[in-house]
């Protein structure tokens, strides 16, 4: 087996099935998403330094369940709703209420869709949208949370709150569902749909028995601006981050951009400190202890082989796979310094933009009641090209995701 074939898998372009973190664009699309990277940092930077022009775009990150997919499907003229399935290769596409019972069982998500196909055709939509449900009916409880009365409702780990004599609140009551919609398709058929993430909604019909919005986020320019010194530290961190760049050697990057084998090992690898809490600070040690998790990782599964062609398969496949990451140790570290960069500029545009009142408070559910958090994060979208990546905080928003109390947990 070539090393080439074992280590490149295709991959569908268009849909958005979902968002990548900033700092992975290194990992996924290699120098061109490397330079991507920088550049969204630099436009974010300027957005916050006050500069209107910025080509960039912020949306808020909602952290709904289940993603929903909805609309006119383009090769028959009928409206459906689906969550990813819908880009399968046999696609699950629900038209009627059968459809769901017979594409999605578990009782949960069968009632969420079943809610989706009854109100969301009200809306009027001509394309198709995907977004984030919020809410369904009985979903929105009455709490107390320090002495004031809200509203809320937790659709995956985050708990959302209105105070409960809001119009905001009043208008959630009366609604069926709740959806925050952050991304349009177009396309002549559902084998060829493309990703907008520069959604206009203004356009559909408004309905009590839906509450939707859009995920934008106001410009922060003017409201919530980097200081001097901030604007000073960033541009530093940025100017380590693109020097780096040149040091690193395309081959590389590119290597593992094509490789979706190897992404997901060192993804992997990275999400057990992102679970222990642990930032990534001695790179040459993390590049060590990624090769040995890896190289013990294939050592499991050769043991478990039972027959003997088999075994010398997976043999072949772990001294490919060992010859990649042993030769290339020096470029890995290299590459895990410039996702710190990345990251470190990252986490400064994201406490900037967490100064900004959100429409709902946010919590964490606790055994003790309800913690304050910061929102999930913030999606930054080119306003030119229409592509996104993820602004999250990792360590303190992926650590609550993998820890949390969650309402589909109970």
């Amino acid at each position: 087996m070539k090393f080439s074939e074992y280590i490149t898998e295709s991959k569908k372009e268009g849909a958005n099935l979902h968002l990548e973190h900033l700092e992975d664009e290194v990992l996924n699309r290699g120098v061109v998403g490397t330079r991507d990277a920088i550049n969204f940092l630099m436009s974010l930077r300027d957005m916050l330094a006050g500069h209107s022009e910025s080509r960039v775009n912020v949306t808020t990150k909602w952290d709904g369940a289940p993603a929903v997919f909805c609309g006119i499907n383009p090769d028959n003229g009928k409206f459906f709703v689906g969550t990813k399935g819908v880009f399968n290769a046999n696609p699950k596409l629900n038209y009627t209420n059968a459809d769901i019972d017979e594409n999605h069982k578990g009782e949960g998500l069968n009632a969420k869709l079943k809610v989706a196909l009854r109100y969301l055709p009200k809306l009027g939509i001509k394309g198709i949208l995907q977004g984030d449900m919020m809410f369904a009916k009985g979903d929105i409880k009455e709490e107390t949370i320090d002495g004031q009365d809200y509203i809320t409702f937790q659709p995956n780990t985050i708990v959302y709150a209105v105070p409960a004599d809001s119009k905001l609140a009043t208008m959630m009551l009366a609604a069926q569902m709740g959806i925050v919609f952050h991304t349009s398709y177009t396309g002549k058929s559902m084998d060829d749909m493309k990703a907008s993430f520069n959604i206009d909604i203004n356009n559909l019909t408004r309905t009590k028995d839906v509450w939707f919005r859009d995920a934008y986020f106001v410009d922060a320019s003017g409201t919530a601006t980097f200081t001097e010194d901030e604007t000073k530290q960033i541009n530093r961190v940025l100017s380590d981050a693109g020097n780096r760049f040149r040091t690193i050697s395309s081959l590389v990057l590119n290597r593992i951009a094509s490789s979706s084998i190897l992404q997901v090992q060192i993804k992997t690898f990275n999400n057990t400190k992102v679970r222990a809490g642990e930032a990534i600070k001695n790179t040459t040690q993390h590049t060590r202890e990624l090769i040995k998790w890896i190289e013990d990782k294939h050592n499991k599964e050769i043991l478990a082989a039972k027959k003997e062609d088999t075994k010398k398969k997976r043999i072949a496949e772990k001294n490919e796979m060992m010859r990649f990451f042993r030769s290339y140790a020096g470029e890995l570290q290299k590459i895990f310094d410039i996702q710190n960069d990345i990251v470190l500029a990252k986490n400064m545009i994201i406490k900037k933009l967490q100064q900004l009142t959100q429409i709902t408070g946010t919590f964490l559910k606790t055994d003790d009641g309800f913690k304050v958090t910061n929102p999930e994060g913030f999606v930054a979208v080119d306003k030119l090209r229409g592509n996104a990546v993820k602004l999250v905080d990792r360590l303190e928003f992926s650590l609550a995701n993998f820890s949390a109390a969650k309402a589909w947990n109970k």
